[in-house]
């Protein structure tokens, strides 16, 4: 969909908030999520500036009307989702009347976001994980294999897996430390983790549905596309290298998955899509069906960052260890979509796709602790050194998307402390 009103440089909300600098919720942005209000009970809401619109409370003013605005305000995003971008725009427009400078002020019709509780946005129904970063496969598959460090498949299709989706949980829902099996000092132990990781992913939401046995084709395939947002595919190290072979992750992944609640919609990212980046010399061309000349890269900038105990205590910055583009994925969310589907598998309004871990080809955009430990321990400002996740330790990640002539617009956060193991699981 083509660039439109609600995403004019000069646009400004009568929510003062909406306006600062460096805002990520300004009123060119708009997205969707779930809400409790203090003793209220969950609803659906828009981020702006640092508020949320209640959209239940603007339908009962009058304020909004409309099947895509009733879905809206309900204590789940999976109905809008169900009823595609073009419902989602057209409560875009009306939601960027409603907020615009010269509007009348409602501030009634608003939360502090300091005030509120976050939900999941969707009832998480299915949920896979991909590998689409160059970067990210070659650095770890060098040590598994020097001269094809790729999988085989890397270059035809997006890799992936179904991951678990009952253990998805927003931002903020701390991480228990889990017991697990893994081989230390010549035997296999059954004990906590000694290898807790984060990996930097985008969110990506499905709009729509596809009969069983219909794929969506490439051509299609970013219709389907609802919105995105930040995912923290937590990764227990030593029990996945383990339980690996040969059948793929079990409980090394499936601990606990984080997404920030708010959801950025498809169409507020129109204005950053970039055309996918050429493929390198010597690999095999794109196979047709997943092969389109529609600019459909995002140019998304993601941060991960820790928070240790100590830097807690000191009242210091979290430390970023990574700041990574997202551009140079190997493949694309509607490559992703049209290949998930293209056995026919139905996805389902408000499914979870995560892109896979958002590294980059430089130093500093590794964006797993595997990868920056290829080039040693992390080093922290106070002196601290990580060579995984300690007890107390928080990890943030931000993100944002900029394009010139546009306003820069962001994602909020997700973050997660990692809390200690249980003394015992026996």
């Amino acid at each position: 969909m083509p660039t439109n009103a609600t995403h004019a440089p000069g646009l400004r909300s009568w929510v003062q908030g909406a306006n600062a600098p460096g805002c990520d919720f300004p009123i060119q942005n708009l997205p969707h999520g779930v809400f409790s209000p203090p003793g209220g009970a969950p609803r659906g809401g828009v981020a702006i500036g640092d508020q949320v619109l209640d959209v239940a409370a603007a339908l009962a003013a009058g304020k909004l009307k409309g099947a895509a605005a009733e879905a809206a305000a309900e204590p789940s995003l999976n109905r809008l989702m169900a009823m595609g971008r073009d419902a989602a725009a057209e409560l875009r427009a009306a939601l960027s009347a409603l907020l615009a400078e010269g509007a009348e002020p409602l501030p009634q019709l608003l939360h502090a976001q300091s005030a509120v509780t976050m939900h999941l946005p969707t009832e998480v129904r299915n949920f896979s994980d991909f590998m689409a970063s160059r970067p990210h496969c070659a650095r770890l598959g060098v040590k598994r294999d020097p001269a094809n460090p790729l999988p085989p498949a890397f270059h035809h299709l997006p890799v992936a897996y179904h991951s678990r989706a009952s253990s998805v949980r927003p931002s903020g829902a701390p991480l228990r430390r889990p017991w697990g099996q893994y081989p230390k000092d010549g035997a296999v132990v059954f004990a906590p983790t000694e290898a807790m990781d984060f990996e930097l992913e985008l969110a990506i939401w499905i709009a729509g549905e596809n009969a069983l046995g219909e794929p969506t084709p490439i051509s299609l395939a970013d219709r389907r596309l609802f919105g995105f947002g930040l995912l923290n595919d937590w990764s227990v190290r030593d029990v996945q290298r383990y339980e690996m072979p040969p059948l793929g992750p079990f409980l090394g992944k499936s601990v606990m998955t984080a997404v920030s609640p708010w959801v950025v919609t498809a169409e507020a990212l129109e204005p950053f899509l970039l055309p996918q980046p050429a493929r390198q010399a010597g690999d095999p061309p794109c196979p047709p069906h997943l092969a389109t000349t529609r600019p459909d890269a995002l140019n998304l900038q993601l941060r991960a960052a820790i928070l240790t105990p100590r830097l807690r205590a000191a009242g210091a910055a979290p430390h970023t260890v990574t700041d990574t583009p997202f551009a140079g994925m190997s493949w694309t969310a509607a490559q992703m979509v049209a290949h998930h589907t293209s056995n026919g598998c139905n996805l389902l309004p408000g499914d979870l796709l995560g892109s896979g871990t958002v590294s980059g080809p430089e130093d500093g955009q590794e964006a797993c602790i595997a990868e920056l430990l290829l080039r040693g321990p992390i080093a922290f400002p106070n002196g601290e050194t990580r060579r995984f996740l300690e007890d107390g330790d928080e990890v943030i990640f931000t993100g944002t998307a900029s394009a010139p002539g546009f306003t820069t617009i962001g994602f909020g956060e997700c973050r997660g402390e990692v809390l200690p193991a249980h003394a015992s699981v026996t």
